[in-house]
């Protein structure tokens, strides 16, 4: 057992404070992805530009919830319980990326970045990954699930998370990873930022009902399992002096219910955008139909004509 892994059960106090731990990855990265943007808005706000304070607001409370969720209590705990590191899962894998992704960073970079020196090159670089095919395959839904799969089934009913989370190393590589996969499912569903493919909106709300399904059968799993499906928590979990069983419920009724709200509201947004973007070209089509007319009414009004000259 690591020497930093807490001997008493939590309290929310417990989960929000600043323990000892490992060497705090995730949450550097958060620091840097906020400095670094909180620098690309400042540039623009400076020169004149419009950028969307809500944006800046989103991509900040994303590296925030990055932070907290890896480098407080909650990461200390998370090497003792299985429901903590669910929790640790979720979200990164369902709270921080929207949020991130609703910040626009690709955008930013590329308004925000000088065209000169060695902001040339930064864009040229991300130009040529925009173009490249490595990019689109990526980014394709056939590669998503796939991975969210491979995240809740393939990681805990395989048995590998024990193999993983036997290391210190392997608890921190399955975190980041969780991240990515949260960030390369939620950019072809959310996104604004120029991408080398684009998914239809009926795609992207298929795309969030077929995630939604995935976890919420894992977290009925879950809570109707016997045995324990990742023994590495089962001694952390008794030393606490709790029931790795019911800790492992509990881990179920986590993604059974705190993993739907994010999807839910992924889900509200999509329709929202697809109504706002249909009624717009809708309206578009009846402005442009009033000036120059439309194929249809033009052979209706040529046959009301024919009618006409054949009366006369």
């Amino acid at each position: 057992m690591s020497p930093w892994i807490p001997d008493s059960p939590p309290t929310f106090a417990d989960y929000v404070a600043v323990l000892p731990g490992p060497f705090p990855v995730l949450p550097v990265l958060a620091a840097v992805l906020a400095v670094a943007y909180l620098a690309g808005a400042i540039r623009l706000w400076r020169q004149g530009r419009r950028w969307p304070v809500w944006r800046t607001v989103s991509f900040l409370l994303g590296c925030v919830l990055l932070a907290g969720t890896t480098g407080l209590g909650v990461e200390a705990y998370g090497y003792a319980l299985l429901s903590v590191f669910m929790f640790q899962q979720l979200t990164l894998m369902m709270a921080i990326p929207p949020l991130l992704v609703l910040g626009s960073p690709g955008t930013l970079l590329l308004r925000a970045t000088p065209h000169r020196g060695m902001g040339r090159g930064l864009l040229r670089t991300a130009h040529a990954g925009l173009r490249s095919r490595a990019a689109r395959w990526v980014l394709s839904p056939w590669l998503a699930l796939p991975i969210y799969l491979a995240a809740f089934y393939g990681l805990y009913l395989a048995g590998l998370a024990d193999r993983i989370l036997a290391t210190i190393e392997g608890h921190v590589a399955l975190e980041v990873a969780f991240l990515v996969a949260g960030v390369l499912f939620t950019l072809p569903v959310l996104s604004s930022d120029p991408l080398p493919m684009r998914l239809s909106h009926g795609g992207r709300a298929i795309d969030v009902f077929a995630e939604a399904a995935l976890h919420a059968f894992f977290g009925v799993f879950l809570m109707m399992a016997t045995t324990m499906l990742v023994t590495q928590f089962v001694a952390p979990t008794e030393a606490l002096g709790l029931d790795p069983l019911e800790d492992q419920r509990l881990a179920g009724g986590l993604a059974w219910s705190y993993g739907e709200a994010p999807t839910l509201l992924m889900l509200v947004y999509v329709m929202h955008r697809w109504f706002r973007e249909d009624t717009a070209r809708a309206a578009a089509e009846d402005r442009y139909a009033d000036v120059h007319g439309t194929s249809e009414l033009d052979a209706y009004n040529a046959y009301l004509e024919s009618l006409r000259k054949k009366d006369a």
